[in-house]
This record gives structure tokens, C-alpha cells and sequence, in this order.
């Protein structure tokens, strides 16, 4: 298999729509795979995505080359090489601090399992949740985080908790030795260079859709 490029993270990091395109790209080839295609070209490959073949080319080319001549790509090789570049090649402890309607529910999410990362710690401020159980886990005070993340090698963590409590919870987080976070908080978080955080907001999603939506229906007609 032709291994990607090895250089420093600090000399050469993906844009984000890059990677975004990346995990798209895997997506589509485990989905060829299953289907019992061992090989695609990056036309093929874009054409599924509504992607043009020239940008999917340009975005498998910034990690390495993967094509052969007169065959493509490996569907096989390429998701080994795509699921190293993106980190999910190995397992990842995640953490979920929030135990309300969305915490609940990012726990029951299959996908995070199938992707290699395992819920090991539950955390919440509520008394009426703590010591509480779900799959096997207790809830634990988020005054309990250090030990735990300590404990359990965990670095990443998926923060759902209400936007007045976020930064200081995420401030926690952070004293905890979390690398990265998942905030499904509507407030930017403040953290240090050296922690990443990846934004999810539902309601901002759903006005770019509307917005798309309302376009492609005749255009926008302002009231003012």
C-alpha cells in the first residue's frame, strides 16, 4: 500500500473543507466496497459526490499519491490510507459532559462506535444525574474530570451542556489535559493553541439549508 507523506503537523495541516472532503471520500468508498468494487477512478469517485474529479484529485494529492497508472485507485488501499490520515485507524476514548436531551443522545449515536470512538466517561453538574447509570457508565461530577481523563487516556470530548456554563466548563476541560472538543454549545469557545475545537450547531445548520432552500426557489424576497 502506498503510505501517505510523512511530514510535521505544524509544516503542512489540511484546510478544513479538505479534510470535510476526506470524509466524504471514505464514506463513498466503503460504501463501493460493500458493493464488491475493488477499484474507481477520481472521476467515479467525484461523480458520486457531485464533486469535480480535478478537486478530488487536488485533495488526495495534499497527503500522498494513491493512484496507479491505467487502474485508479485501490478501494481498499485508499480507505487504509484515508482512515490513517484522519486518525481513525485506532481506537479514541471520548468523553460526553452534558447529560441532558442531546448528551443522551449523542450516547445512543452507533456511529461514533463504528468510527473507533468508544464513550468511556460521562460527566454532568446535576445532582439528580450524577451516580446515575447509562450503558454501564456512572455519571460522574465534572469536578471528577481530571482523575478521569487521566485515568482513561481520554482526549476528546463532546461538550453538551447549556452556553452560559460552556467556557467554563470547556476551561475545565481543558485543565484536564482534553486535546480536542466537540462543542454542541451556540457559543465560541475560547481555548489555547493547542486544543481543538470543532463546532456543531444544529440551528446554524439549519439556516444555511434554509437558506439554499429559499434560493433555489426564486430568490430572496426581503420585508422591511
Amino acid at each position: 500500500m502506498r503510505e501517505p507523506r510523512r511530514e510535521s503537523p505544524a509544516a503542512k495541516v489540511a484546510p478544513k473543507a479538505v479534510v470535510g472532503r476526506v470524509s466524504l471520500y471514505l464514506r463513498q468508498l466503503e460504501y463501493f466496497q460493500r458493493q464488491g468494487r475493488t477499484t474507481l477512478s477520481s472521476t467515479q469517485l467525484g461523480e458520486s459526490l457531485a464533486i469535480n474529479n480535478a478537486q478530488v484529485r487536488k485533495d488526495l494529492a495534499f497527503f500522498g499519491q494513491f493512484g496507479y497508472p491505467g487502474i485508479g485507485y485501490r478501494i481498499e488501499e485508499l480507505i487504509a490510507a484515508l482512515r490513517h490520515i484522519l486518525g481513525i485507524d485506532h481506537d479514541w476514548p471520548l468523553a460526553i459532559v452534558g447529560l441532558g436531551n442531546l448528551g443522551r443522545a449523542l450516547m445512543k449515536y452507533r456511529g461514533f462506535r463504528s468510527r473507533g470512538f468508544h464513550i468511556v466517561a460521562l460527566f454532568d453538574n446535576d445532582p439528580s444525574k450524577i451516580g446515575q447509570t447509562f450503558d454501564g457508565l456512572t455519571v460522574e461530577p465534572v469536578e471528577a474530570l481530571r482523575k478521569a481523563v487521566a485515568a482513561r487516556t481520554v482526549r476528546l470530548a463532546a461538550l453538551s451542556v447549556p452556553a452560559d456554563a460552556a467556557q467554563r466548563v470547556a476551561d475545565q476541560l481543558v485543565a484536564s489535559g482534553i486535546h480536542g472538543i466537540l462543542n454542541f454549545a451556540p457559543v465560541t469557545l475560547s481555548v489555547p493553541p493547542s486544543v481543538s475545537v470543532v463546532a456543531v450547531d444544529l440551528s446554524v445548520q439549519l439556516e444555511h439549508l434554509a437558506y439554499k432552500v429559499q434560493n433555489m426557489q426564486g430568490g430572496i424576497s426581503y420585508v422591511g
